[in-house]
């Protein structure tokens, strides 16, 4: 099933459940970049094994790019609310305290993906020596 068909005939929690199991399995593996869901890092097993095993960067994006990007998005179902905007806004307000403990943040705004990548693998190769 994809996401939005787990919310709609399991819920939210039955996801969430889910999302932690393959998580943690998927966090076992060495030499791996795992994109974890939003709502993944929230979740304080999955939050302290990567602080445990990984090197953590959130991908900081400001509120008016997101809610362009998820403007017409039917694949994330916490955002299949009347307001986008608002909806957005709530959601990174409530999460960019949890966000901050990631090991590294970057700003994202008005940056080209290649010079991310970039940016990542220098921060990553330091931290590594």
């Amino acid at each position: 099933m994809i996401i939005s068909e787990i919310f709609k005939k399991k819920g939210e929690p039955f996801f969430r459940i889910l999302e932690e199991k393959i998580s943690l399995l998927s966090l076992k593996k060495k030499n791996s970049v795992i994109s974890l869901g939003g709502g993944a890092f929230l979740n304080k097993n999955i939050r302290r094994t990567v602080k445990n095993s990984s090197v953590s960067f959130w991908l900081d994006v400001n509120i008016e790019e997101l809610s362009r990007r998820l403007k017409s998005s039917k694949k994330r179902p916490l955002l299949n609310k009347k307001n986008l905007n608002e909806t957005i806004q709530k959601i990174y307000i409530e999460r960019k305290k949890t966000y901050n403990e990631a090991d590294f943040r970057i700003k994202c705004y008005f940056q080209k993906p290649e010079d991310i990548v970039e940016k990542i693998i220098r921060i990553y190769e330091k931290k590594r020596n």
